[in-house]
């Protein structure tokens, strides 16, 4: 067998591999031998099948199976020992006139090699890494929420500025009847609130959908229409009252906090504050980091240059896919992943520059810190080693959550990175000003 190579260019070469009768002609002969020994033919004894009957009948078949085997050994060996870094999928060049009956073959392979380029963290502007604080309003916001939520609900008889209204929406033409609980700061204007309140139960209340709430999303959760139909949506709709109520808020006292926290965590409106702000901020960090994360990689696509063999790709895509796409499909393909595609090479060439490595202890501890923190969400504080130890085992024993862990541990590695390699500024911003900056 001899194998040979000649570069196209640099993101481009063919591979071509000769096979001779010699490689493939014993294993050939071999599997024939085995056939005619457990062959039923009518007409002949199992095992008495002459051998050119055998092969007449599953030489040809047998021998194609071998070469292709042979030739994927042999392209995977060579790959391998060149230290090609090819993308996608090496790709047969057809072969109309391939001869079978002949004693040697030839197949050529188109290859997409992968760009030579260096990846620069040391960017010259720095990027944003977001401080999301709990500023006092918001602290604020969530100690009310809390009074609500353990609150005494308690029956009206007609409809005030604060009240908890029960109540069923209904458009027959959109097909639009279900029932909510609405408060009357969800909707967008005054005149929406004028018309509930002084309200009672059993009136019928007509509204416009267009401009009903402060956010067109609320109709999904109000009204249960698509995410489609609540853009835009402008239709009327009865909402028919069922039942009044208000809350009494809940005291701020120890009975309270204990139901909270646990006993004794918390003892004071001061501890309560410091509590909502601890642990809303250990949220935003993740929220701050994911930006981060997303920023950099856009940095890093936008200005690490380097060319694709993208010919080659959109030719490999054709096939590569569970349906076959024609010329123009793999191209709208190609341009939709190319981001995706290109991040891939930056993100592998700094994992090796970098040395970056899931090691299995690492995927154990977290493992268990992530099944430690689902058990507290059920009440079980103190696990013990031995039964984290047991559930974790598990986990790992299957691949997908292998493979989904390892790709957590390998992007908070790669956040860890840019933190210390990349240029950034730190940036304080509230919570609310955070959202709207970047999700209105």
């Amino acid at each position: 067998m001899n194998i040979t190579r000649e570069n196209i260019d640099a993101l481009n070469a063919v591979v071509k591999v000769d096979i001779a009768k010699e490689d493939y002609s014993d294993k050939v002969e071999k599997i024939l031998s085995d056939y005619r020994k457990s062959a039923n033919i009518p007409g002949f004894r199992k095992g008495h099948v002459p051998m050119g009957m055998v092969k007449k009948q599953y030489g040809k078949a047998v021998l194609v199976d071998e070469v292709n085997k042979l030739l994927q050994e042999a392209l995977g060996k060579y790959l391998t020992e060149e230290k090609l870094d090819v993308l996608g999928n090496p790709l047969p060049k057809p072969q109309d006139d391939l001869d079978w009956d002949a004693d040697a073959f030839s197949f050529e392979f188109e290859l997409g090699l992968a760009p030579e380029f260096e990846v620069n963290l040391k960017n010259k502007k720095a990027i944003t890494h977001y401080n999301i604080i709990a500023d006092k309003k918001m602290i604020d916001n969530q100690v009310e929420h809390i009074r609500k939520q353990y609150g005494k609900i308690i029956s009206q008889d007609t409809v005030a500025k604060d009240s908890e209204i029960t109540g069923e929406f209904v458009n027959e033409d959109k097909g639009i009847n279900n029932s909510t609980m609405i408060t009357l700061d969800k909707f967008k204007g005054k005149s929406t609130e004028k018309l509930f309140v002084g309200a009672k139960v059993g009136d019928v209340i007509t509204l416009k959908t267009k401009g009903l709430f402060k956010d067109d999303h609320d109709l999904m959760t109000f009204l249960k229409v698509s995410h489609d139909d609540a853009h835009g949506l402008d239709v009327e709709v009865n909402f028919t009252i069922t039942e009044i109520n208000t809350r009494e808020l809940a005291d701020l006292d120890q009975e309270l906090f204990d139901k909270l926290f646990g006993k004794g965590v918390v003892t004071s409106v001061t501890e309560l504050k410091d509590k909502i702000k601890v642990d809303s901020e250990k949220q935003f960090t993740q929220q701050g980091d994911q930006k981060l994360l997303n920023d950099v990689t856009e940095y890093l696509i936008d200005n690490t240059k380097f060319d694709l063999p993208a010919e080659f790709l959109q030719k490999w895509m054709q096939t590569a896919g569970e349906e076959a796409l024609d010329a123009d499909q793999a191209k709208e393909e190609y341009e939709k992943s190319e981001k995706s595609m290109r991040y891939q090479l930056i993100e592998g060439k700094l994992i090796e520059k970098y040395d970056l490595q899931v090691k299995f202890e690492d995927l154990q501890a977290h493992a268990k810190e992530m099944i430690k923190a689902q058990m507290a969400q059920f009440g079980q504080m103190n696990p013990s080693d031995e039964e984290l130890d047991g559930i974790a085992s598990r986990v790992l024993s299957n691949k997908d959550e292998v493979k989904r862990l390892s790709e957590q541990l390998m992007s908070q590695k790669l956040l860890n990175l840019y933190k210390s390699e990349a240029n950034l500024k730190i940036k304080e911003i509230t919570y609310d000003d955070f959202v709207k900056e970047f999700y209105s």
